[in-house]
């Protein structure tokens, strides 16, 4: 099971007993924590960096420009594997065309992930695209797609 959203630093020890992966992670504070639980486990979780590319206040994410340093803080972390980058686009709507304002993003997140893998050979994945736009983040490279939607359907919110 990997875990999809924000990773609080006080649940990072929960994180580690219920999930195989992280795809969400966005700090050295979190990883430092979270490789200690998972230390205490004996076990490896791979992650992967969430990059906060659109401007949207409900999005999270490390800042492309802070990512290089964020890589490089965790390397000596030994029960952590970064294996790639995530984002989330702003929201768009359920046509072509509204998926297409979520290609730069995509495009973005795939450009970065090309200049730091020469010196980051394990930055391989990139999980960017959800069921409105997962046409899209696949063309632009994509290694997983988020189709929650699709499979359980919209939403209710009470």
């Amino acid at each position: 099971m990997h875990l999809i959203g924000p990773l609080q630093n006080n649940k990072t020890t929960k994180a580690a007993e219920l999930f195989h992966a992280v795809d969400t992670l966005d700090s050295f504070k979190t990883a430092e924590r979270l490789n200690r639980a998972a230390a205490a486990l004996d076990k490896t979780i791979p992650v992967l960096i969430e990059v906060k590319l659109s401007p949207e206040d409900t999005k999270h994410g490390v800042a492309p420009e802070q990512l290089p340093e964020l890589i490089a803080q965790l390397a000596p972390l030994k029960n952590l594997t970064v294996r790639g980058l995530m984002t989330v686009p702003p929201w768009c709507d359920d046509t072509p065309e509204g998926a297409e304002t979520a290609r730069p993003y995509f495009a973005h997140l795939r450009r970065l992930r090309d200049e730091l893998h020469p010196k980051h050979p394990t930055l391989t994945e990139l999980s960017m695209g959800m069921t409105n736009d997962f046409r899209v983040a696949i063309e632009e490279g994509s290694t997983t797609v988020r189709i929650g939607t699709a499979i359980f359907g919209k939403r209710i919110y009470a």
